[in-house]
């Protein structure tokens, strides 16, 4: 049986950090609240229903989110880890999780390591805090994980705790990196470690590069340009030649002046990722999602709208039969997201939605299972 993974957010909180570089008493919520329509039928703001706008310090909310994942057949979250140089950002939530031992709810651990910027206003090449890489540096981050790593709830495979990187271009050298956190691992008692490449959009390595470079697995992050449908308006089909052919820079400044939707449509994005034959010599992960919108975010957001949750099973179930044929500890599924409200993109309930992405993941995890 497939054991099906949600990532989660831990932006719901108020941090020194966010309050300097976005204002007093930022969190998530603030970009999700100010949210307005761009198009006749858009589905914004989205607002959340059951949980309310809650905050991740409290060990209740934490409770609660992990009693309606397991409810609806998530199996375990997978928390953004945000490490620059020996500093942690928005580390309280699992934290907490981690010293209180509860919520008894699997979790395992993603790598954003990327510099932080100002991408949510636009300014993507101003760095609030950069990624560094140094020897010192990367043993100092292990040591840190090392508790983490060996929770009793920690999602392993074969043992092997399982640790994901959201960005493996970035890491220099990453065959003899990870061995040194693979060594430190075995130090403390664990048989090492299993390193998940995330291939996102804007990492264009090949499959076989990724696995050169010493991961041992492959996570299909979503949503990914590479699979988006042909332009279906010409909106659309101009922002995607727009980016193609200006170089970078040109493209950033020109996004920071220009005000436009950049719309997909989701049912054709999954008919065209539902065609593909699934890896089998080698472990890819599949990941879904229910919707996706940036609107909260972004002046020119991409909006991936999709109110249909059968659609969404239907990618779901293929994902979970992608990896049907994988060792049992190896059928792994991610959903983007549990909670990415900025992003259009959560199992969490909303007004409009209601649980009925949750609905459909349980019925897809009920159905598998028999």
């Amino acid at each position: 049986m497939s054991k099906v993974l949600a990532f989660y957010l831990p932006q719901y909180h108020p941090i020194k950090e966010n309050d300097e570089w976005w204002g007093e008493g930022f969190t998530e919520w603030t970009n999700v609240s100010a949210a307005r329509p761009r198009f006749s039928g858009h589905h914004q703001p989205q607002i959340p229903a059951d949980m309310g706008f809650y905050d991740l310090r409290l060990s209740e909310t934490r409770e609660k989110q992990a009693l309606l994942a397991k409810n609806y057949g998530i199996d375990g979250f997978c928390y953004y880890h945000y490490w620059f140089n020996g500093k942690q950002l928005l580390e309280r939530p699992l934290k907490e999780v981690l010293s209180a031992k509860h919520p008894d709810f699997p979790f395992c651990i993603c790598w954003a390591n990327e510099n932080w910027t100002r991408a949510w206003d636009g300014m993507e090449r101003q760095v609030l805090i950069s990624q560094d890489y140094t020897d010192q540096d990367s043993e100092q981050h292990v040591a840190a994980l090392l508790d983490y790593f060996n929770d009793e709830r920690y999602i392993k495979v074969n043992g092997l705790p399982i640790f994901l990187v959201y960005r493996p271009d970035r890491i220099p050298n990453p065959v003899q990196y990870f061995a040194k956190w693979r060594a430190k691992a075995v130090d403390s008692g664990l048989p090492g470690l299993y390193i998940c490449a995330v291939k996102n959009g804007f990492v264009e390595l090949s499959d076989e590069d990724i696995l050169n470079l010493g991961y041992d697995a492959i996570v299909d992050f979503q949503p990914d340009r590479r699979d988006f449908p042909v332009a279906s308006s010409t909106s659309q089909f101009l922002v995607d030649v727009t980016r193609k052919i200006l170089p970078k820079f040109i493209y950033q400044l020109l996004k920071t002046k220009v005000s436009a939707v950049n719309k997909v449509n989701y049912a054709a994005l999954v008919s065209n990722i539902v065609k593909k034959s699934w890896p089998k010599a080698y472990r890819k992960f599949p990941c879904v999602f229910p919707s996706w919108d940036n609107t909260a975010r972004r002046k020119t957001p991409t909006v991936i709208q999709n109110l249909d949750s059968n659609v969404y099973a239907r990618w779901l179930e293929y994902a979970v039969d992608s990896v049907s044929s994988y060792p049992e500890n190896e059928k792994i599924v991610f959903i983007n997201a549990w909670n990415e409200w900025a992003e259009g993109c959560h199992l969490e309930p909303d007004r409009k939605v209601g649980r009925a992405f949750l609905e459909a993941t349980k019925q897809v995890v009920e159905r598998a299972s028999k």
